[in-house]
């Protein structure tokens, strides 16, 4: 039996879930346009603390959003479960951001892929096939019309994630299905983090970083 208390941070969406052996328990997130994590989230891990009536020391492991996505998010998301990890002496699990994000779709063919918005037209996106595994590696791109067209060609494609809107004004074929405003959320990472957690896939705490795709730039003031 595990108790696991997961974190995603890697977009606007501040999301904290507790889940069972994999079912959702408990679940708090700010589903908005702006980012809140640093005021939200220990709010957010204390409450669904409190309503599972669980003190932190009963939880099995903690697992954490991994990326890519948003540099400050995935940082505050990663140093907290960190935190927790070293002070409970609990392991750390990590979930890849877009794998959670394809949990979000149900169909039973051709390819789903979940893509975060980046700069301009560029998105971070992967592919995977209706079962869930992963036929394409995560990837910044940048995006135009002919974008993903073999898959388009031979199947349906279903594009979800913050990085659909500049999608739909470029992709144009009878294939693509769009599905608008969803971000990554704690509530998808329950199964993914049970998986791991039963096979001992935990990371190093001391060393663990998120998984950002690409460094992060900092710009001089104009």
């Amino acid at each position: 039996m595990a108790y696991i208390l997961n974190i995603e941070t890697a977009t606007t969406n501040c999301s904290v879930s507790l889940s069972f052996d994999g079912d959702i328990l408990v679940i708090r997130e700010d589903y908005n346009d702006t980012y809140s994590h640093s005021e939200r989230l220990h709010t957010y891990i204390d409450e669904v603390l409190k309503e599972s009536n669980m003190r932190p020391n009963d939880l099995s492991a903690i697992a954490v959003s991994k990326g890519p996505g948003s540099y400050t998010g995935l940082r505050i998301g990663v140093s907290t479960a960190k935190g927790l990890c070293f002070a409970l002496d609990k392991p750390l699990i990590s979930i890849p951001t877009l794998e959670s994000l394809a949990y979000q779709v149900t169909t039973d063919k051709g390819v789903i892929i979940p893509m975060l918005d980046a700069r301009r037209l560029e998105v971070y996106a992967s592919i995977y096939d209706c079962q869930y595994k992963q036929v394409r590696e995560t990837k910044a791109e940048i995006l135009d019309s002919h974008s993903f067209s073999d898959y388009l060609h031979e199947n349906t494609v279903t594009f979800i994630g913050s990085g659909v809107f500049k999608t739909t004004e470029l992709i144009k074929h009878p294939n693509a299905v769009f599905i608008q405003n969803k971000l990554p959320s704690a509530r998808d990472m329950g199964q993914l983090a049970y998986a791991k957690y039963k096979k001992n896939d935990i990371e190093d705490v001391a060393y663990f970083e998120p998984y950002y795709l690409k460094d992060f730039l900092i710009q001089n003031p104009r």
